[in-house]
């Protein structure tokens, strides 16, 4: 067991050194075509996107865990169309979990006060708080919870999960 998890730490901290180390000059071409997948499947994100005051969009977070877990994944900051900056999602969590999965996310802000918050480094979720994870034709009905709307597509792989956690943000400017 002790291998499997040293073995699954490993893995994860590759993908994390991947994604966060460095400038991707991809990134803006990742992120945009993350946000219009989500889009396609389900139109109502337009909207949420149409009337956000700002929105971050992480077009591939890594996720594993085997009892703990983590995920990290890096994307670009919007405001008015226009990309402000960077930002990096790190996330704990414990309990019953084995796997690892790969999904897009995307945080809209409704207003100043929440998009503040995200770029000062406040904003941090909870175990209590929750993402709709898009599916094909299915339905949404999603409201800001403090003043947020957080939107996950999966993109591939298998996770269990039965845990709680958190996610962090940092946010970098573009100079």
């Amino acid at each position: 067991m002790r291998k499997n998890m040293f073995f699954l730490l490993m893995l994860l901290g590759t993908f994390v050194q991947a994604q966060v180390g460095g400038w991707n000059p991809e990134m803006e071409k990742d992120a945009k075509e993350a946000l219009e997948s989500m889009i396609e499947s389900n139109a109502k994100l337009q909207i949420f996107k149409d009337k956000a005051y700002g929105y971050a969009v992480f077009p591939k977070v890594t996720k594993a865990g085997v009892g703990i877990g983590g995920a990290a994944g890096r994307g670009l900051v919007y405001k008015g169309g226009e990309i402000l900056g960077s930002s990096k999602l790190k996330q704990g969590s414990i309990g019953l979990q084995l796997g690892g999965q790969q999904y897009s996310e995307v945080i809209f802000f409704e207003d100043q006060e929440a998009f503040d918050n995200f770029r000062n480094g406040n904003l941090k979720f909870d175990a209590q708080a929750s993402a709709v994870a898009l599916k094909e034709g299915a339905s949404i009905d999603a409201a800001y919870n403090g003043g947020v709307a957080v939107f996950t597509k999966t993109k591939g792989g298998l996770m269990y999960e039965a845990s709680i956690g958190g996610q962090h943000f940092t946010f970098d400017p573009i100079q």
